[in-house]
């Protein structure tokens, strides 16, 4: 009988964990998140079942001495709704160093500017992601990233990407890329009231990156902002724009929005906006139920493109 990959991955990583949590080494995660969604795009309606990123994975940490430890991870998305037998793409596969001079990962990872937002975009992984309107939200195979220790509520991070790495050597002529990010706080808001950061791409997948992130609680109410511009590299095109989100939690529910605009400095300089509304109710810790909507502007006057817009509700468990 033939395995498809998923029951080959999920096979080897559950054999993997099940003999190393007694030794507290090796950590077994992931997170199912699976929605109904209907889409009107360009005029043309769809409604299907998405997987939004759901994902397996296994990390952990083991200490070599008092100051020295190797940490690794190995995650893998899953499209759950889709019936292909490539249902498996790769995420964030690494192995390094910890230690008290900071971090040193070789592998896959999210370059600096991407880990720079925190958790600002509350509608990641879906229509209402950042990444639709904004270069930067890369995920690099080839990467050497060094991570300081903090300094009082200060740290920083940089990737290298090597030349070699498939889209890198695509879409910016065989040079390295280089990013890197200056981050104050703590990014989930347990630790600290705030969090921000100031961060910037070279060259990393054919575009200069600029983006500076705040986010903060106030009165319970999370509040992010982001200011982001980019440029390509071969052909000088400039974009900038801005994010503002909020969440406010009002018992089990969670009640969220987003806005997001796109600003091209080039061609009949075309502007972008995103819109998304939502509500998560809380099922229990690690689950809940959620339902969104999100409409882009796709400023038909310029592109001749309608707007788009998006529903869709599911449910999400991470175990």
């Amino acid at each position: 009988m033939n395995l498809t990959k998923t029951t080959i991955a999920l096979s080897l990583m559950t054999a993997m964990s099940a003999p190393a949590f007694a030794a507290d080494e090796i950590s077994f995660y992931g997170k199912a998140n699976i929605g109904l969604q209907s889409s009107d795009e360009a005029g043309e309606s769809e409604t299907e079942v998405k997987s939004n990123s759901s994902r397996v994975g296994v990390n952990g940490e083991l200490k070599v001495s008092d100051s020295l430890s190797v940490v690794y991870k190995a995650e893998a998305q899953l499209e759950m709704a889709d019936d292909e037998a490539d249902n498996i793409k790769a995420r964030n596969q690494y192995v390094g160093l910890k230690g008290n001079l900071g971090t040193v990962l070789l592998g896959r990872n999210d370059t600096m500017v991407k880990q720079s937002q925190g958790k600002i975009d509350l509608f990641s992984d879906y229509e209402g992601d950042i990444k639709n309107l904004w270069k930067g939200e890369n995920r690099m195979g080839e990467t050497l990233t060094y991570i300081t220790p903090k300094f009082g509520d200060f740290y920083a991070g940089f990737t290298y990407v090597a030349e070699g790495d498939k889209d890198q050597k695509a879409k910016n002529e065989g040079d390295a890329g280089f990013s890197a990010a200056l981050m104050y706080g703590d990014a989930k808001l347990k630790k600290s009231d705030w969090f921000a950061s100031v961060a910037f791409d070279s060259e990393v997948e054919g575009y200069d990156n600029m983006r500076a992130s705040v986010q903060t609680k106030i009165a319970g109410i999370k509040l992010g902002l982001i200011a982001h511009s980019q440029e390509e590299v071969e052909s000088g095109d400039e974009t900038t724009g801005f994010m503002v989100s909020a969440a406010y939690k009002i018992n089990d529910f969670t009640i969220k929005g987003q806005v997001q605009t796109a600003e091209e400095d080039f061609g009949d300089d075309a502007e972008f906006m995103s819109y998304s509304i939502g509500v998560d109710y809380a099922l229990a810790k690690n689950a809940k139920l959620f339902a969104w909507a999100t409409s882009i502007d796709n400023d038909e006057d310029v592109t001749g493109e309608d707007d788009s817009t998006y529903l869709s509700t599911g449910i999400e468990y991470k175990f």
